[in-house]
């Protein structure tokens, strides 16, 4: 059991040592990562395609990842916004991996981009504890998915740098309690901004990518507690098939992959 337990620590130590490395790197070149986490069906990828889209009409140069079990139906809407598009199948890996990240962006990130956000699987679970190597997490969550979300994933909503939630249009219909789901916010990230939007009526557009340049431009991102904490047991296994059982703040590992990309 000892020996199992050290290789695991020392595979998310690896993804600790490659996000810490890919930071970096895209650093020097003017480039901050925003890793999106949501559950399935949130919105996330209607929310995404709406910033793109006021990105490239503001003339940023932006550029977008989006990973997915199967399908490019995600890289196919997100294409419409008319920057750069990137799908990942990730053939039953339910997250990315800092590693795997940066072998996607190496020649195909086009010069100058100042921005990349990674639409992460769809999973509130797994994802949450690895570090891609962004500057800006954001966890998402629309109205019609209970107040209670994130005290049921505290990790993902722990260690946001920012919150957003989506379908707001739709808060009355679902009874959405906005009070509520505020205090369970603060309950397990205290003084994280919370954004409000709908991609349908165009409410709060524009705020994600105002959040994200503002880090591009040197702001310094919310802090979350919870970074100075060991995150919780996830129960994922990495690419490798072993399982992450103790995975540290800001920590994260690594799979096969199918690419396929648009621009």
């Amino acid at each position: 059991m000892c020996r199992t337990h050290e290789l695991r620590l020392a595979l998310l130590a690896r993804n600790d040592g490659s996000a810490a490395e890919l930071r970096e790197e895209l650093a020097a070149r003017g480039t901050v990562v925003v890793n999106l986490l949501s559950s399935p069906g949130s919105g996330k990828t209607a929310l995404l395609e709406a910033e793109l889209t006021r990105a490239r009409e503001r003339g940023l140069a932006v550029a977008a990842l989006t990973a997915d079990l199967a399908t490019e139906n995600d890289a196919t809407r997100l294409s419409r916004s008319g920057v750069p598009v990137k799908q990942v199948l990730t053939d039953g890996l339910c997250h990315l991996e800092a590693s795997m990240l940066r072998g996607q962006l190496d020649g195909w990130l086009p010069d100058g981009t100042r921005l990349v956000f990674v639409e992460n699987v769809g999973n509130l679970v797994c994802p949450a504890s690895y570090d891609l190597g962004e500057r800006l997490r954001v966890a998402l969550m629309s109205v019609t998915e209970g107040e209670d979300k994130p005290l049921k994933y505290p990790t993902a909503f722990g260690l946001a740098n920012l919150v957003v939630v989506t379908k707001a249009d739709l808060a009355a219909a679902a009874e959405f309690d906005e009070a509520a789901f505020l205090a369970n916010v603060r309950r397990v990230n205290p003084g994280v901004e919370v954004v409000f939007t709908s991609a349908r009526k165009g409410q709060g557009i524009g705020e994600l990518l105002e959040r994200a340049v503002a880090v591009a431009e040197g702001a310094e991102p919310h802090h979350p507690v919870m970074a100075n904490e060991p995150v919780p047991h996830t129960g994922c296994t990495d690419a490798h098939g072993h399982e992450a059982d103790h995975v540290h703040a800001h920590s994260r590992p690594r799979p096969n992959l199918a690419v396929g990309e648009l621009s």
